[in-house]
């Protein structure tokens, strides 16, 4: 069936109200929150640590055979706050591929670049509704990549930076932004983005698909390589809870003080993680914890709680959809038990 172009303004007007809805949730319920205290997130942590360690379900990513290798008992949380408190506990110092978390700092990275509005008009911001690595979903809503955070729309995402036609120099403005919300040089994990390289068909397919729409604005073999490699940072849990952190530190890193992404851009983020953070089962995410979020099939997830905290667990097995089962029981607990759901108003 062939979309009409009024339907799609209509599509692209939707998604702005639904950015601007949740951008008012966020930045109103948050700013009146009591803050949890030092003692309540070291409370909090270890008991969460002592409840889920030996928590079993799930099984490694292993159809990228690097990921399968990896320690599946491997278990650390990380909480680090705006103001540059760091709390860690367990395994918190191996670095693990970061995958598709990857993806929500290019979108910061092209939004500071280009613009919220490119973004919508360019990839579109509402959730497919289904797996990350689907090809449907780009037939169903006007061959458009729908979204950021899945493959597609990150392959297009990467597509959009400067400069174009000039992998080394897209590549290392990429590598610098990472390293920047990090607070650290990060780097890829060679083992890893072999494998990833090797078993990359169904990206490259997709980049070819979105190519023939007019929906890729580099040349596809750049944007691949280039998604492929970032999606290969080694990170630590501690790395990850910085990166979140700078994210609920409105763009600044709550370790180096530097300003990393402009904060207008922070609330449309935020908005895209609560859209597809957690793949097709962000909605039941939502629903429960309340926490923008994103996941990666290298075992790690990040939560953001503006104005306060970003947490970061890394667990490797995973549910049926992506996500490491023992990183969202943890998170879970956490916004539970420090009342940190994001939709709870306080008074």
């Amino acid at each position: 069936m062939k979309i009409t172009k009024p339907i799609l303004k209509q599509s692209v007007l939707g998604g702005l109200v639904v950015l601007s809805l949740i951008s008012i949730v966020f930045f109103s319920f948050t700013q009146n929150k009591d803050k949890a205290t030092e003692e309540d997130i070291k409370a909090a942590l270890k008991e969460a640590y002592d409840k889920f360690k030996t928590l079993k379900g799930g099984k490694n990513a292993d159809y990228i055979p690097y990921l399968a290798k990896v320690d599946s008992t491997f278990y650390g949380i990380v909480i680090v706050t705006a103001d540059g408190k760091v709390y860690p506990m367990g395994e918190t110092k191996y670095e693990f591929g970061i995958e598709s978390i990857s993806k929500v700092f290019t979108l910061a990275q092209a939004l500071q670049e280009r613009g919220g509005k490119v973004v919508m008009d360019s990839i579109g911001v509402n959730a497919t509704g289904l797996p990350f690595n689907s090809v449907q979903a780009i037939e169903i809503q006007g061959q458009q990549p729908q979204n950021p955070l899945v493959n597609a729309g990150a392959i297009a995402t990467v597509s959009l930076l400067e400069p174009k036609n000039n992998q080394e120099a897209k590549w290392a403005k990429v590598q610098k932004n990472f390293n920047r919300f990090a607070g650290r040089d990060l780097k890829v994990i060679d083992e890893l983005y072999k494998s990833e390289a090797a078993t990359d068909q169904h990206n490259e397919a997709i980049a070819l698909l979105l190519k023939s729409y007019n929906r890729l604005f580099d040349k596809p073999a750049i944007a691949i390589d280039v998604y492929t490699k970032q999606c290969s940072f080694g990170v630590n849990a501690k790395d990850l809870a910085v990166m979140a952190a700078t994210l609920a530190n409105n763009g600044v890193n709550p370790l180096t003080k530097e300003k990393v992404v402009d904060p207008k851009h922070i609330p449309q983020i935020l908005a895209v993680m609560s859209t597809a953070g957690l793949y097709e089962t962000t909605g039941e995410w939502m629903f429960k914890v309340g926490l923008p979020s994103k996941s990666g099939v290298g075992g790690g997830i990040i939560s953001v709680v503006p104005g306060q905290m970003g947490i970061a667990v890394f667990a490797p097995p995973l549910d049926k959809a992506g996500n490491s089962v023992k990183a969202q029981k943890t998170i879970e607990f956490l916004a539970d038990k420090l009342k940190l759901n994001v939709f709870t108003a306080r008074n």
